[in-house]
């Protein structure tokens, strides 16, 4: 991971971020924490579709199913 990624990263714990999965999923949530392989933790996460969402909680992504992580 680049500096600036592990930093833009560090800038938006705390934050809402939306982060796109393989399969075309999409996941909106706070960041709570990342490593060195992208693997996350969001809380108060839900799978964002076209017109809804689904409430998720707490969830652990690992890192090789993220496409991108953007602060919202």
């Amino acid at each position: 991971m680049s500096d600036a990624a592990q930093r833009l990263l560090t800038e938006s714990l705390g934050k809402v971020v939306l982060v796109r999965l393989r399969g075309n999923k999409v996941l909106r949530g706070v960041l709570r924490s990342f490593d060195q392989h992208l693997n996350v933790v969001l809380e108060d996460a839900e799978e964002v579709f076209e017109n809804s969402s689904r409430k998720l909680g707490t969830v652990v992504v690992r890192g090789e199913n993220v496409i991108l992580i953007s602060p919202t």
